[in-house]
């Protein structure tokens, strides 16, 4: 309530209309026409540069750029096509997103550009060469555009820090576009971008999807490199980070993670054909009345609902509700496994390794402005203050819960289940809300220590004016299934919507 107070009367920004219908295809639609000779990588990627230029002075996304070393890149690319050095058939399997403009959140290095990560340490740091990720899409023939932005050291479900400043939403610039990697997904949503790159740890890439009303998928734990990332996960937190593919509509998300997947897609079965109809399916309404967790608001348990309905209806077949107590302890699991891990404490990555920031200093100075970190990089340093030893009791505890919850889950789903969960209690949050409610992001963190593979899918808009959705969940290495999941999902209630109107 206090909340609403405070931003009833702040006017929504709305964003400019779309004004060339380039900017509503999809990444795969445009790789097409460009080998295609239907349109040149040039147009395209004037026409995101411009769409950038147009709504990143609203929703404040993109953090560096590289407007024209990727117009040299794009003349370079329909110089190759126009010269038929090489047939349509072979530019597709060679370079499937041959002069298609992406981007990536500011935690990954690409060479030339800013590296910050959101802290105020690494602020002059560029790039000195690519991420994995980033290598093997331009490999793949993509071009970079720019990185966006995201929380302080990616640690946090609303994208400000103090380098870049807060991001918005395109939906009401009022609210949240969550983290970490708000700013791609706000960037997506808006037009900025065809397709993007994010990373999860607690829901960094399924919160801001979900709140974006875009798609995003968290794959099947490591798969995907997470090589030249800040902060760097080391040991076990490997396992947890996963770094995935983003995009305003599903039929993007399997291509691209074909790309990312590089050596390890022999893991996968991403070339079985999927029959949704012979999937079973099963889903869950809430994780429990939890303290400090949000109940699940009636619009996100509607729009399960419908998607519950859906396959009922239109498949004829059984979707099973089902409690798993073990998730009431989900946040509890996610903090001792996160502690646990073997990384440096948070407070050592908020000083770049170097010493530990003191927590208790920082905030005296933070309530007199002259701290250069965040409130909620504060939190979280305060916050391990109170994490256990892994051989106390609790610790030991909450380990093997985890180990048991994931057994449980994989005697669920067999090789042909589907879990349907909430990607949140709420629809996004007003600015600064998230704080009074750290433990919502218990839906989508504990997956990642589970390790599952899970699909953010988007069901239109709420009656806050912001995207529902759902999260789909596979068991281990059943990415293909999550992803058919969600193309039947956006087949049935229409995937992203636009945040402003079309004109064109």
């Amino acid at each position: 309530m206090v909340f609403w107070l405070i931003h009833k009367k702040k006017e929504k920004t709305i964003l400019p209309a779309f004004d060339n219908l380039l900017l509503l295809e999809s990444a795969s639609s445009l790789a097409r026409k460009i080998r295609t000779r239907k349109v040149t990588s040039e147009e395209v990627v004037r026409v995101f540069i411009g769409r950038i230029k147009t709504v990143n002075p609203i929703i404040n996304c993109v953090v560096d750029n590289r407007f024209e070393l990727a117009l040299e890149e794009a003349k370079i690319v329909d110089q190759l096509i126009q010269s038929g050095e090489k047939d349509e058939k072979t530019l597709e399997l060679e370079t499937p997103f041959l002069g298609v403009p992406f981007t990536i959140k500011d935690c990954f290095s690409v060479t030339g550009l800013r590296y910050t990560a959101g802290l105020v340490k690494r602020k002059d740091l560029i790039g000195q060469f690519d991420s994995d990720v980033v290598a093997l899409m331009k490999k793949a023939g993509a071009i970079i555009l720019a990185v966006t932005n995201v929380s302080e050291l990616c640690m946090w479900w609303e994208s400000n820090n103090n380098v870049y400043g807060r991001s918005r939403n395109p939906y009401d610039t009022n609210r949240i576009v969550g983290g970490s990697s708000g700013g791609e997904a706000a960037l997506l949503c808006s037009g900025g971008s065809p397709f993007g790159i994010g990373s999860d740890i607690g829901g960094s890439i399924r919160m801001p999807a979900f709140f974006n009303g875009i798609f995003g998928h968290k794959p099947t734990r490591e798969i995907v490199s997470n090589y030249e990332q800040q902060p760097v996960a080391e040991k076990v937190l490997q396992t947890f980070l996963v770094t995935g593919p983003m995009s305003r509509y599903c039929c993007d998300l399997l291509p691209m993670f074909r790309i990312l997947a590089a050596d390890n897609i022999d893991k996968l079965k991403l070339d079985e054909k999927v029959s949704v109809s012979k999937l079973r399916y099963f889903y869950m309404e809430s994780f429990g009345n939890i303290p400090l967790l949000s109940r699940v608001h009636p619009d996100l348990k509607d729009a399960q609902l419908k998607v519950v309905r859906h396959f009922q209806q239109a498949y004829n077949i059984p979707v099973s509700k089902v409690e798993m107590s073990k998730f009431y302890h989900a946040m509890e699991i996610w903090f001792v496994k996160m502690s646990t891990g073997g990384n440096p404490p948070f407070v050592a990555e908020l000083a770049m390794r170097q010493g530990q920031v003191s927590v208790g200093l920082e905030f005296l100075k933070f309530c007199v402005g002259q701290s250069e970190y965040t409130l909620p990089g504060l939190f979280m340093g305060f916050l391990e203050k109170f994490c256990l030893p892994s051989t106390h009791p609790t610790s030991v505890k909450m380990l093997a819960m985890c180990d048991e919850l994931r057994r449980e889950i994989q005697e669920l789903l067999g090789d042909d289940g589907i879990l349907f969960v909430p990607p949140h209690p709420t629809a996004a949050l007003y600015h600064n809300q998230p704080l009074t409610k750290p433990l919502n992001a218990a839906y989508t963190a504990i997956f990642n220590v589970l390790g599952f593979p899970v699909t953010q899918v988007p069901l239109g808009l709420g009656s806050w004016g912001v995207p529902l959705g759902v999260q789909v969940v596979g068991n281990l290495h059943n990415d293909h299934h999550t992803l058919a999941v969600a193309a039947e999902l956006e087949r049935a209630f229409g995937g992203w919507v636009s945040p402003s109107t079309v004109n064109c």
